[in-house]
């Protein structure tokens, strides 16, 4: 069954059909969705203080229809629901529990593709300055895994998620334009271990979001990756699989840019992140004990085995605790091929922390990266080879103090001056 929604119809007869349309998201409380059912919206059509949940629901379509631009959902500070992890996080500091206002949730739903529609969620309905950390998380489109088991085939495509107002803290609630999370289950015997298997997000903008870009998937089961060496058959039955992110551009992320968490395998290709971590800085991120929390990076993996990073672009993040274009961070295996970064003012790469391991960054760009080149923090070993790095004579190839492992082969490092610009673009 296709149900349509268009916001201008002022008809009397509105049974969803397309020659009459429900005028309201506010109906869709009272239609019995159905397996293989469409949520279509209507082209040039503006949904205010409203949104779209979905839960327990399988095969299931969110669309278009008609000439014109992107239908807008814009909740407003609506669609309030309440996260919670079941334990606290890896950091006993970040909130695991709470409200969440989100434009677009689908929680415990396997094969649903949401496409062609604009999302946004910036009111102020808790009336808390913008920078409290008392502000309530908001999501532009928030995927749930909880009492299902595994969700399958989760699909995101030529959508627009914009001002999206959320909490500039609160890092791995479901706090910014898309974020996939899985949380604990009431009774895990019965239904399984949440995860996702099969999410695809492509061909999509993501423009000034609070606090993350887009992130895939936070998990409850975060301890049983806490070790250096990571192994396949933990994410086979605790992690997320099959994960594919491309042509995706992230501009004006409050934190962190895209990144993948207890992945295996997953692939970001073809992605541009622009201007990440403006508001992880001392003026704004000021009202949290979690000043160590202070810390952003454009593109990277948390806790991923065989991460693929390739042919992605990285301009302008700011400079914070991190501020690199690329981070990998605690991860196994992470490749990092062929991509170019510009202007990131924490620098090219970090390979962050003593779990971070065979690592390789090959054939990649950096072009007048700031602070240094490289940020070798901690990490027992990375492998450096056939990179150009383009950087300032008074700027270090690696960052001060910073004191882990790494071997270099046939990377070539370029002296330039300031106001230089990559010559592809003269």
């Amino acid at each position: 069954m296709r149900y349509h929604f268009d916001s201008a119809y002022e008809g009397e007869n509105k049974d969803g059909s397309a020659s009459y349309p429900f005028s309201s998201l506010s109906s869709l409380m009272k239609i019995s969705l159905k397996p293989g059912d469409e949520i279509l919206l209507k082209r040039n059509s503006v949904f205010t203080d409203s949104f779209i949940h979905i839960r327990g629901l399988d095969d299931v379509k969110i669309s278009a229809y008609g000439e014109g631009e992107l239908p807008l959902v814009d909740a407003n500070g609506s669609g309030v629901w309440y996260q919670d992890y079941g334990v606290p996080l890896d950091n006993i500091y970040h909130k695991y529990k709470g409200e969440v206002s989100s434009a677009v949730l689908i929680e415990d739903s396997s094969n649903i593709r949401i496409e062609s529609i604009h999302v946004r969620n910036s009111g102020n309905v808790d009336e808390k300055e913008y920078n409290s950390s008392l502000r309530m998380c908001r999501t532009g489109i928030a995927f749930v895994a909880k009492n299902r088991g595994t969700i399958k085939n989760s699909v995101i495509k030529n959508v627009v998620v914009s001002s999206v107002r959320g909490n500039i803290y609160d890092k791995h609630m479901n706090n910014g334009g898309i974020y996939f999370s899985c949380l604990k289950p009431d009774d895990e015997e019965k239904t399984g271990i949440p995860r996702f298997d099969g999410v695809s997000i492509s061909d999509s903008l993501i423009h000034d979001v609070s606090r993350w870009g887009l992130a895939v998937a936070y998990t409850y089961n975060h301890d049983k990756f806490a070790t250096q060496k990571l192994e396949q058959k933990t994410f086979e039955k605790y992690g997320n699989l099959n994960v594919e992110i491309h042509d995706v551009f992230v501009s004006s992320a409050g934190g962190d840019g895209i990144t993948v968490m207890y992945c295996l395998s997953p692939v970001v290709e073809h992605c541009q992140c622009e201007s990440a971590a403006h508001e992880m800085n001392r003026s704004i991120y000021n009202q949290s004990v979690l000043f160590k929390g202070r810390v952003a990076a454009a593109i990277w993996p948390w806790k991923c085995l065989g991460a693929v990073f390739s042919r992605n672009l990285a301009i302008d993040t700011k400079l914070n605790q991190d501020g690199q274009a690329w981070d990998a961070d605690s991860g196994d295996g992470t490749v990092y091929d062929s991509n170019f970064s510009w202007s990131n003012e924490g620098g090219a790469v970090m390979f962050c922390l003593s779990e971070s391991v065979n690592n390789v960054f090959k054939n990649n760009i950096s072009y007048d990266d700031l602070v240094s080149s490289i940020t070798p923090a901690g990490n027992p070993d990375a492998l450096l080879t056939d990179n150009v790095f383009y950087k300032r004579k008074n700027i270090p190839f690696q960052r001060i103090g910073s004191d882990g492992n790494y071997e270099e082969k046939g990377d070539r490092i370029v002296n330039i001056e300031i106001g230089d610009v990559p010559q592809f673009l003269t």
